[in-house]
């Protein structure tokens, strides 16, 4: 897909992997909505890009509605959705008080697999509407995993579960929206340098950085954002999950 004035939403766009990509998307000629729950980062972020800021809550169905009217007013229905909104809790199952809170699993399935769903089930019925390209698409949209999908270390059970559920909808979907002429991927990135990560000391991040094969070291957040313009301009890739992890298998714990 040519990105050039082509409408596009990034959700958890005012920072990390979202932000890099929002960049990248601006870069490409498309008219990016930068959707997250920090307003402030949002807007700072839309003002460097030349896009808009739209404060969304990707787990509460009104807010992801008024998100997707909202950005649709401003540049016009998306045919482009990145999701990118996430949380993480690390948590054992059992723990030392006894165990895990389900709120706190709960909250994470939330955000992460019922927030992709979303806004995708959203950004979709959008895109369906749109007359398609020269390729016969209509969209493109490309969620977040993670590697904890398929080697989740001790104490990521909720996120591990979020991320799999992700993993798991993205070929039923894809094989759904076909009929439609949109494309559904997902990435699921590794160990990246996000403000997560970024906040740890030196020492911490580079053992971390020892147990990736090669490269050695964290990705970069224009990595992801990389290989989501690759999704977005393929219009092959479709109905897959990419590992984007350089040879990383994560251990127990």
């Amino acid at each position: 897909m040519q990105l050039k004035d082509q409408a596009a939403i990034v959700t958890g766009g005012a920072s990390g992997l979202g932000a890099a990509t929002a960049r990248r998307l601006a870069a490409g000629g498309a008219r990016v909505a930068v959707c997250d729950l920090n307003g402030k980062l949002a807007e700072a972020l839309a003002a460097e890009i030349g896009g808009v800021a739209v404060v969304c809550d990707v787990s509460d169905a009104a807010s992801a509605e008024a998100a997707i009217v909202a950005a649709s007013k401003a540049h016009g229905p998306a045919r482009v959705l990145v999701n990118c909104a996430g949380i993480g809790v690390a948590k054992r199952v059992v723990g030392r008080d006894g165990p895990m809170p389900l709120a706190d699993f709960d909250r994470v399935i939330k955000v992460n697999l019922i927030g992709s769903f979303n806004m995708l089930r959203l950004a979709a019925a959008e895109m369906a509407k749109l007359e398609p390209l020269s390729t016969g698409e209509r969209g493109v949209v490309i969620s977040t995993a993670s590697v904890a999908a398929y080697d989740g270390q001790i104490g990521q059970s909720a996120y591990s579960a979020s991320k799999g559920g992700i993993v798991a909808m993205t070929l039923p979907i894809a094989r759904e929206l076909a009929q439609f002429g949109i494309r559904v991927l997902t990435i699921a990135p590794g160990l990246f340098l996000t403000p997560l990560l970024g906040g740890l000391p030196q020492e911490a991040q580079d053992s971390l950085a020892a147990a990736i094969p090669f490269p050695h070291r964290l990705g970069q957040p224009e990595e992801f954002a990389s290989l989501a313009m690759h999704m977005i301009d393929n219009p092959y890739l479709n109905g897959e999950v990419v590992r984007l992890d350089a040879a990383l298998r994560m251990a127990p714990k």
